[in-house]
This record gives C-alpha cells, sequence and structure tokens, in this order.
C-alpha cells in the first residue's frame, strides 16, 4: 500500500508595508554680484562686472597706411562702453591695486621706462592681479613732434624693448607724451611693432573727470588719468562718472585687436 502525503497548504503571505520616501527640496538662492565694496581710508568702490570675458578681440584695430600707424581718438561702438588709460608711472601709489582689482575694471597703462624702470614691486602686481594691460609712452617723456627720426626712434623703440623685457609682452598700442606728434611719430611707431597711437577724448585731474566737448561721458570715450598723488580720487571720479552716465568700463585693447573677432 502506498501512502501519499497531502501537502500542507502554503502559509498565507503578509502584505508588505508600504514604503514612503520623502524627498526635501533644496533651493539655493544666489547673490547677484555686489555693485560696489569697502575701499581704502572709508572710500567705496564701484564694482562692474564684465559685459564679455574680457581679453577676447571684439575690434579689430585700423590698419596701417603709408606706412603709418593709424590715430585712434575714441572707439566707435554701439554698446554702453567707455575706455580708463592710464599713464606715466611718475607716483606709485599705495591704493592702486587695491582699487583696481576690487573695481573689475582693466585699465590700459601706458609707461614711461624712466618712471615704471626698477619699480617692478608696484607695476608687476597691477600686470598679474589686477589684470592691466601694459602699453608704451616713450622712454623719456619727451615732447616727440619736430624731433629727429633718431631721437624718436630711440625713445619710441627703446620704451617698447624695456616694456617687452621686463612685462613679458611687447606693446601694441602707443600713446606721444602731451598728445603730441607728427609724420615721423606714426612712421617710427609702426618700424617698432606698434599697431595704433592712442588718444582720448575725456581726462580726469585732481577728483575730477572733463571733456573734451559735452557734459558727460560717451560710449567710445577714452578716458585719459595718470599715475599721481590724486590717483584715488581721480580713479573713483572715474569709476563713480561711469556709472552715472550709465557705462561699464572694458578692455581698450580688445577693441583695438591685431587678431579679428571670432578668428
Amino acid at each position: 500500500m502506498v501512502v501519499v502525503a497531502c501537502a500542507q497548504p502554503p502559509a498565507q503571505q503578509q502584505a508588505a508595508a508600504p514604503i514612503t520616501t520623502t524627498t526635501t527640496t533644496t533651493t539655493t538662492t544666489s547673490k547677484p554680484p555686489p555693485t560696489e565694496v569697502p575701499g581704502p581710508n572709508g572710500t567705496t568702490i564701484p564694482v562692474f562686472a564684465q559685459p564679455y570675458a574680457f581679453g577676447t578681440p571684439q575690434a579689430a584695430v585700423p590698419p596701417i597706411a603709408e606706412g603709418m600707424v593709424p590715430v585712434v581718438r575714441r572707439i566707435e561702438t554701439d554698446k554702453p562702453y567707455v575706455f580708463i588709460t592710464i599713464d606715466d608711472g611718475a607716483v606709485r601709489h599705495p591704493a592702486a591695486l587695491e582699487l583696481i582689482r576690487s573695481s573689475g575694471v582693466r585699465p590700459t597703462l601706458f609707461l614711461n621706462t624712466k618712471h615704471a624702470e626698477g619699480h617692478a614691486d608696484f607695476f608687476k602686481p597691477l600686470q598679474d592681479q589686477a589684470k592691466v594691460s601694459v602699453n608704451a609712452h616713450t622712454a623719456n617723456h619727451p615732447d616727440l613732434s619736430g624731433k629727429s627720426y633718431a631721437t624718436q626712434k630711440n625713445e619710441i623703440c627703446g620704451n617698447a624693448d624695456y616694456i617687452a623685457t621686463d612685462f613679458g609682452t611687447r606693446p601694441k598700442l602707443f600713446r606721444p607724451p602731451f598728445g603730441n606728434y607728427d609724420r615721423t611719430t606714426r612712421k617710427v611707431a609702426a618700424e617698432c611693432g606698434f599697431t595704433a597711437l592712442v588718444m582720448w577724448t575725456a581726462a580726469v585731474n585732481d577728483g575730477v573727470v572733463q571733456f573734451q566737448a559735452g557734459g558727460k561721458l560717451n560710449a567710445g570715450d577714452i578716458v585719459l588719468m595718470h599715475f599721481r598723488n590724486s590717483f584715488a580720487e581721480d580713479y573713483l571720479a572715474f569709476l563713480n562718472r561711469a556709472r552715472q552716465d550709465g557705462l561699464t568700463p572694458v578692455v581698450l585693447d580688445d577693441f583695438l585687436s591685431s587678431t579679428p573677432p571670432g578668428a
């Protein structure tokens, strides 16, 4: 007789407990960049955001014609841009680095050999930390108009050689002292490797912005100031005036580029 065992019915499985998932959403609110920061001696420094990536070509420099560099007095632009340039280097103001770096602006310097030579401790941080560009203003700051070819070549090429050696890049832009030049100046500048002779349309003196025409800064203006005892007052006056007139300071070299935009 064969006995067959009956299998026990399977035990009834209990229903699994529901799984509850809690999702936490974290909202990150980014602060807008500051429009001003505290400056030295209780001052307030206006801060400007870059409207494009500084150091990228925005416009090509006009061509050399008849062996002479073009003369540039302002930049043709349909954007609300203004350009700050700083000349000579005679007074090395202790607040210059902080003011320039904090403002987010990158000025173009036009330096004389006689003022800058031996003062790398002041000028190199401006180049390396504040990202200024360094261009040429002659070796000894003479009035070039009417000077001989040899004299002008020594002043212009000699200054370019110094800047190339001490700052690592041969300058492309040249500004004649006092704004005085002649055809020989323009020819020598081209021979020395420059691409443009740069003038200005407004200046800052003793904390006051002065205009060659009208009563405000306009888009495309090139503004002149100097390394003087009034550097802090002059630089802040420029920044405040640019903001008042609805303009953003940008890099002059980017609009006088030897490399066409997008190339």
